[in-house]
């Protein structure tokens, strides 16, 4: 499946020579929708809130990401672009470490480090920081998408039906792009037999196959393992790209790739059973102080009691007060 959708950095490098970005997707993803929506009808008008939710939800991070995608392959080589947007494999284990109010795991630090070097010389690849232009920019912001896509997919994908939330969002990728489109472009079709080719190649394996499958693939794994697979896409659609589109790749590019794998590799790599039960074991204390200090009492600092024992003496006082102002017979 990650295979699959790698080649749509190749097939949509090909497209973008005639068409506009959102142009490409509003076809692209509408097409895609007609045919799933025949094919699966049945399940579809059984579709309940939570999958047509799920799919809103997963379609407008995956039009963040292909709206990011598709206008940077106009202004960079397929090959950075796809390895850029693909630092999201080392983003979604610190923004998970970082929802769940711990430190990231030396693994994902030195991922983190490797992944920025290896930036670092994709930029020394292209000519220095000058050649760093807008194309980059947007890869990187595809990576902060595709990043929030994995996580959002891996929470919807267990609510109902995992294939018709990945097909409305298909279905909501294509309305927005259509609609970009409309407003920002003039649209326009493919003018090649090559490019209709194109087309119906990602039309079929890298959407229909490729992105309806995903929350299919993520309802058993956890956003960290699900990203990790990932690590396929940079060096197939870089292997592409050098080698069928002719792109430029000198020795720092070479470098800077081989960092960013390693760092993928790195960041998708299983803790160590004592050392992950050691962090949980970390959070849970640091939690736990954290629920002491906000019941400590803002006067003294003292442990204020709780709710049974409040009512127990408030209950004792009133009684003993009763007992003082009772008076005595005889």
């Amino acid at each position: 499946m990650i295979a699959a959708r790698a080649t749509s950095f190749l097939f949509s490098t090909m497209l973008l020579a005639t068409m506009g970005p959102f142009s490409l997707m509003g076809l692209r993803f509408l097409a895609a929708f007609a045919v799933l929506a025949a094919l699966f009808a049945p399940r579809l008008l059984r579709a309940g809130r939570a999958e047509l939710l799920g799919g809103l939800a997963a379609g407008l991070c995956f039009f963040g990401t292909m709206a990011f995608e598709l206008n940077a392959l106009t202004m960079a080589p397929s090959s950075t672009v796809s390895f850029l947007e693909n630092l999201a494999i080392v983003l979604v284990p610190l923004a998970t470490a970082v929802a769940a109010l711990r430190l990231p795991a030396p693994r994902i630090m030195a991922a983190s480090a490797a992944a920025l070097a290896g930036v670092g010389l994709l930029m020394v690849g292209q000519g220095g920081l000058a050649a760093f232009g807008p194309g980059e920019l947007l890869a990187l912001g595809g990576a902060a998408c595709y990043a929030a896509a994995i996580m959002v997919t891996a929470r919807v994908a267990r609510d109902g039906d995992a294939l018709v939330v990945g097909i409305v969002q298909v279905g909501v990728m294509g309305v927005l792009g259509a609609a970009a489109a409309l407003a920002f472009e003039r649209p326009a079709l493919p003018a090649t037999e090559g490019q209709w080719l194109a087309l119906a190649a990602l039309v079929a394996v890298c959407t229909g196959f490729g992105f309806t499958l995903q929350p299919v693939a993520q309802q058993r794994l956890t956003a960290d393992r699900a990203a990790l697979f990932c690590a396929i896409t940079p060096l197939t659609a870089g292997t592409l790209g050098i080698a069928l589109l002719g792109e430029p790749c000198g020795p720092a590019t070479l470098a800077g790739m081989a960092l960013i794998v390693g760092a993928i590799v790195l960041a998708s790599l299983p803790e160590r059973p004592g050392h992950s039960a050691a962090s949980r074991a970390r959070a849970d204390a640091a939690l736990h102080r954290t629920a002491r200090s906000r019941t400590a009492s803002a006067t003294d600092g003292r442990p204020r009691p709780g709710l049974g024992r409040q009512l127990f003496h408030s209950g004792r006082r009133k009684f003993e007060m009763v007992a003082v102002h009772r008076p005595r017979k005889g």
